[in-house]
């Protein structure tokens, strides 16, 4: 081992009591592609990185090896396996390994882009019937009474269609298997698309929100709360007892994507159940009465929690610490009942009245619009109409820009002063409406998106009502996604420093109540991306907390240390590579690039308003020219207008990432945040992509990834996948990506901005919410569990079956992440042990996740 680590290091000897980090000054991806070097061998036993930050030398590190051997899992039911297949399927053509044709590919697209025009076609036809209508009205009282007839009607009709869809094209969910891009696969995505689509998304965290599942054939209790704007497609399967809690972003989908299928299984839950934030649970996973499943944790496939006990991690394991930290309080059905109401009630006298009835409005208050409803039209290229466009876009972009960032300084404040921090609160009252109302106007992810990876995030912040201490300003304490429940009640310590992905818990919530408490990151900390962290969390000064890592609850206050997992362990605060550039951070030279950057910046920000502006003003220029051509060519245009704006607001994202990456791919960079080259990869991220989410679960999702400069293969099925970096990703054939997944092929810790390729291999799949570093190679058919998290510069052989946070080997029959129909028991018995026996796990309590 020490001659296979001398060569990874490039050096003639190392000492067997030499410290990978402290003594030789290797870091996380230099011991990774030491792993995967030893894996390669025989005669040589598989390590972790899990093991190599628990024995840090040589020596510890092979008498650890040595010592471990494999327990035996004893199954006390038989596993429902597949029947075994040889090592190539998963790599042959499509039609040999069970998986669709490229003519099944096509026709599932074909037949997409079909239904989302007829469906365009249809919203036209039905808005301009409905338009036509109010506008016939006389006086204010009747155009009010007739929006809202017909925008009540409108909306009760859009939320009832994908319930109606459902049962016609699926009728019951069941547990079953099907190959994506085929007919019942269409029918799947049918469903799924209308729920996505949903106003009643608007209602999650509302009484009204479970009825809808209940209507769409989900099993759930009373005293319900569900916080999640992950919506669950196969309904049926989903059951949910009374007085459960289920967290914001967290996926309870009851359907994944593996190895070109698509897996339906049941989801149980019992009575008073809490769901942490930021969780995974996967077909066929059930939890007992009063059950928690802790915050940044995942149940695989086959796992329960037994009633009464406690999990955290992915996969979740035992532990004592109870997630649910609010007392309850009075909150019966009358209570709910009278929230669901008012919130109707409001929905249908001042919410659509004022949509429907300012619609009208517009059109005959806005000479521009107006004048374009007479026989007499003007053409596209005409410049009388792109000179009624200019005004009426500018107005409507930057007031939204200016009027929004008043109202959002203002208006929250006000409403903070009604919700006291500490107090508890019962649920669908007064108080939890203002809460509600205050968070979502804080959370406008445009504003972040704007600010964020600048000096000016931290204005920002502070106008939100962030406590930031004395600031030590970097130019990137924050990232562009950052989000919080109440920003009032948020201390960060100075001199630390935030990527993406942050999400601040400072509410707590039972089935019946809530309160607010401050949540407070210490000074000189790094936080990674995609993080939630909670009140108390036991964390303090200068510590560095990994990607996706759980930040612990309990125990002694860490400090000086790095954080790494969930659940989380001990990893060392910064190694020597990471210190390269740490002269650059102090002195008159970091003033002179600080103002470099912050002017860098400004230009970026910018260039993002304009950019953002340009896509409004042709928007409104094309809208100009349909409601000229209105009278001519009918309704139709309406539904031209819908598949015409999605088409160029695509290809114009498209074509302006392209420019600004000079249309050439990206390169991999160990560098300064103080380079030019590092300001200049702030502007890319900072390109508009949530039009990415439309094309989810479809073919057209792979033309735009490779518009993208992503290199994909054919046939890839991504239900939701983001890259971060597009030119340096390597997606092969037939990959299957899930909802939530993550290719981030960058990683910033303190000052040090990193860059790699990532690649996949034909046939591999990521579990839903899985999460992939940079230098990453996964090799042919291999697998990614759910909720994973494969750290940088990790080699999946082919053919493996990976998961955990960090993600290990998990031997074969652990966890059947590719078996179909239940497992139950027996496989979250082998998946409890097996991991636990991968990653070192000391104690017989460690290694049994499962009953």
């Amino acid at each position: 081992m020490a001659e296979v680590l001398a060569d990874v290091v490039c050096v003639e000897h190392i000492a067997p009591d030499s410290n990978f980090f402290d003594d030789l000054g290797a870091n996380s991806l230099v011991m990774a592609q030491f792993c995967a070097r030893i894996r390669k061998r025989s005669d040589l036993p598989s390590a972790s990185m899990k093991d190599i930050y628990r024995h840090p030398t040589i020596r510890t590190l092979a008498a650890a090896l040595a010592d471990a051997t494999p327990a035996p899992v004893v199954s006390p039911l038989p596993i429902d396996s597949p029947p075994p297949t040889s090592p190539s399927t998963q790599v042959m053509s499509p039609a040999r390994a069970g998986m669709a044709s490229t003519s099944a590919y096509v026709l599932c697209g074909t037949l997409q882009l079909l239904i989302f025009l007829g469906y365009s076609f249809v919203t036209g036809l039905v808005a301009a019937k409905g338009y036509e209508w109010v506008a016939t009205g006389s006086g204010l009282t009747d155009i009010y009474l007739r929006s809202i007839m017909f925008g009540g009607l409108g909306f009760v009709a859009v939320c009832a269609f994908p319930v109606v869809a459902k049962w016609i094209l699926i009728g019951r969910w069941k547990p079953r298997e099907f190959p994506v891009w085929s007919l019942t696969y269409l029918r799947f995505w049918i469903v799924k698309v209308l729920l996505h689509a949903n106003p009643v998304l608007f209602f999650v965290g509302n009484p009204l929100y479970v009825l809808y599942l209940r209507a769409l054939g989900a099993h759930i209790g009373k005293e319900v709360t569900i916080l999640s704007h992950s919506v669950p497609v196969c309904t049926d399967l989903l059951t949910i007892g009374a007085g459960t809690v289920i967290r914001k972003d967290s996926h309870f989908l009851c359907y994944r994507a593996h190895a070109g299928h698509i897996q339906t299984g049941r989801i149980t839950l019992g009575r008073d159940v809490f769901i942490g934030e930021k969780t995974v649970l996967d077909i066929d996973t059930s939890m007992g009465d009063a059950a928690q499943l802790g915050h940044t944790s995942a149940l695989y496939r086959g796992q329960m929690v037994p009633a009464g006990e406690r999990r955290h991690g992915s996969p979740a394991q035992p532990t004592e610490i109870d997630y649910v930290r609010v007392a309850p309080a009075r909150c019966g059905t009358l209570r709910r009942a009278g929230f669901g109401l008012a919130t109707l009630l409001q929905l249908f006298l001042v919410y659509v009245p004022l949509t429907v009835g300012g619609t009208y409005m517009l059109f005959t208050e806005v000479p521009a619009l107006g004048k374009r409803l007479e026989p007499k039209t003007a053409g596209l290229t005409s410049s009388e109409l792109l000179i009624d466009a200019l005004p009426l876009s500018v107005a409507l972009f930057f007031g939204f820009v200016f009027v929004g960032l008043a109202l959002l300084f203002t208006v929250p404040r006000l409403l903070n002063l009604v919700v006291k921090p500490d107090k508890v609160y019962p649920l669908y009252g007064f108080h939890y409406s203002v809460h509600r109302t205050m968070s979502h106007m804080t959370n406008i992810r445009f504003f972040a998106w704007l600010f964020g990876d600048s000096s000016y995030i931290v204005h920002y912040l502070r106008g939100l009502g962030y406590d930031l201490s004395k600031v030590e300003q970097t130019g990137s304490n924050f990232g562009t996604e950052v989000q919080h429940e109440s920003p009032y009640l948020v201390s960060v310590g100075s001199g630390t420093m935030v990527a993406d992905g942050l999400s601040i818990i400072n509410a707590d919530f039972s089935s019946t109540s809530f309160r607010v408490s401050r949540a407070t990151i210490g000074p000189r900390n790094f936080l990674g991306n995609n993080i939630a962290y909670p009140t108390g969390g036991r964390t303090g000064e200068n510590c560095l907390l990994a990607t996706k890592v759980m930040v612990p609850l309990d125990g002694e206050i860490r400090q000086g240390v790095g954080l790494l997992g969930s659940p989380c362990f001990e990893i060392p605060r910064s190694v020597e590579r990471d210190s390269r550039f740490d002269h650059l951070r102090t002195g008159a030279e970091f003033h002179r690039n600080l103002a470099a950057k912050n002017r860098y910046n400004i230009r970026s920000m910018i260039l993002f308003l304009l950019v953002r502006w340009l896509h409004a003003f042709v928007l409104t220029a094309l809208g100009l020219a349909s409601v000229g051509l209105y009278g001519v060519v009918g309704h139709v245009v309406i539904a031209a207008y819908l598949a015409l704006a999605l088409g160029f607001t695509t290809l114009y994202f498209v074509l302006v990432e392209r420019c600004i990456g000079s249309f050439r791919p990206l390169r991999p960079r160990l560098c300064s945040i103080y380079d030019p080259y590092f300001w200049w990869h702030e502007r890319l991220w900072k390109v508009p992509d949530e039009y990415l989410n439309v094309f989810n679960g479809t073919p057209f999702k792979n033309v735009v990834w490779r518009l993208l400069g992503v290199r994909v293969g054919s046939r890839v099925f991504d239900d939701g996948c983001y890259m971060t970096e597009r030119t340096l990703t390597t997606i092969g054939n037939d990959c299957t990506l899930n909802a939530g997944t993550k290719i981030q092929c960058h990683s910033q810790e303190d000052g040090t901005f990193k860059s790699d390729h990532s690649t996949l291999g034909p046939g591999c799949t990521l579990g839903v919410g899985a999460h992939v570093h940079y230098g990453v190679t996964m090799g042919d058919g291999a697998v990614l569990a759910p909720d994973s998290f494969l750290m940088k510069g990790e080699e999946v052989p082919a053919r493996a079956h990976w998961g955990g946070n960090p993600a290990v080997e998990m031997p074969d029959g652990a966890g059947q992440l590719g078996a179909i129909g239940p497992t139950a028991t027996a496989t979250a018995t082998a998946t409890a042990t097996a991991t636990a026996t991968a990653t070192g796990a000391s104690s017989a309590n460690d290694a049994v996740t499962a009953s």
